[in-house]
């Protein structure tokens, strides 16, 4: 770990790389805020650097809590104990979500990490859970990954279907660390490069195992009606969906044109092929797209995009004693929805 100044200061950092951090790095402190690493200095040079106290960690919002996982890896060798809420509960402004105990050596230059982890986790969780809720039992998939960093878009992904209840997510690292295998129907781009729907479809279905659901975008270049009944005669029972993206140029997903290709769908005698739909979805429009027939929902940013949430850690008690600095009430908040961690 970076434990002095002096340390950071002869730290070496090669700027040909990608810019997120290793895990390595995240954990030696090299993504916390340099006055932490100053603290350390300031407080060793009067032998206060270990004095043992606890740490709340709490919110002014309410929302769902996750990314305890991420903390306890980063704090693993930390001697430390531990209390938080469980993971996919819901918490109430200032409500206590985490309390730590130790010596302030141990943990306090994690600051920042702990924060920013926290702070994201809930976010997305309490986001996916809303777009969940508004499915109201209908699928949701994660499809953000497009919308942050490579080096989060995973994390993100995880947690909204570990804790948001998505029922999966299009990102492979994202899936394969919550347990899952990745889910996705095809991009707009194998469509205008194969010339025709129908055509990439047919391609699609002969080239890949059977594991692989069969699920096509209706809106390229044709009416999504006619595309959805040219798919579903070209494939026939091997069409599992038809996917709805069209762009708000022309006119985006509609409920009017959910409901008119789940009749012309069912007129034809098609009904077992579901309508996934995706772009700029949010609650309310998952709402009203699920009430015109729509059957799953790609949500992006709305989940990748949740504001992270101001999450603080107050020192309560030093050497034992209660404190707190203004504002703050002095001592430790009970709050018996804490369980023991660690």
């Amino acid at each position: 770990m970076l434990n002095s100044l002096k340390e950071v200061t002869d730290l070496k950092v090669d700027n040909q790389r990608l810019y997120s951090a290793t895990h390595e790095e995240i954990k030696s402190g090299a993504t916390t805020d340099i006055y932490f690493i100053n603290t350390r200095d300031v407080l060793r040079s009067v032998n206060m650097l270990d004095t043992p106290v606890t740490a709340e960690i709490f919110t002014r919002t309410t929302g769902m809590f996750a990314g305890l996982a991420e903390v306890l890896e980063l704090l693993k060798d930390a001697p430390v104990q531990i209390e938080a809420l469980p993971e996919g509960e819901y918490f109430s402004p200032k409500e206590v979500v985490m309390r730590i105990r130790g010596a302030y050596g141990a943990f306090g230059y994690h600051e920042t990490n702990l924060l920013g982890i926290l702070s994201s986790s809930c976010a997305w969780a309490t986001a996916a859970r809303e777009c969940v809720e508004a499915a109201g039992g209908k699928a949701v998939l994660s499809f953000g990954a497009r919308h942050l960093h490579p080096a989060v878009a995973p994390v993100m992904e995880a947690i909204a279907v570990k804790f948001g209840g998505c029922a999966g997510a299009s990102c492979i690292l994202g899936a394969k660390l919550c347990g899952r295998e990745p889910l996705g129907t095809i991009p707009h781009a194998a469509v205008l490069i194969m010339g025709d729907t129908v055509k990439l479809a047919k391609a699609y279905d002969e080239s890949l195992p059977d594991n692989i659901g069969r699920t096509f975008l209706v809106d390229t270049f044709k009416d999504e009606c006619e595309e959805a009944l040219r798919l579903a005669e070209a494939l026939g029972d091997r069409l599992g969906a038809v996917r709805l993206d069209t762009p708000g140029e022309r006119g985006g997903v509609t409920a009017e044109l959910v409901k008119e290709i789940r009749y012309r769908l069912d007129h034809a005698g098609f009904n077992r092929v579901k309508i996934v739909v995706s772009g700029g979805l949010n609650p309310a429009r998952i709402k009203e797209l699920s009430q015109a027939g729509a059957d799953i929902f790609g949500v992006g940013s709305y989940i990748a995009h949740a504001v992270p949430m101001d999450m603080t850690m107050d020192l309560k008690e030093v050497n034992g004693k209660a404190i707190a600095k203004r504002g703050r009430l002095p001592g430790i908040l009970e709050n018996n929805r804490l369980i023991k961690i660690k």
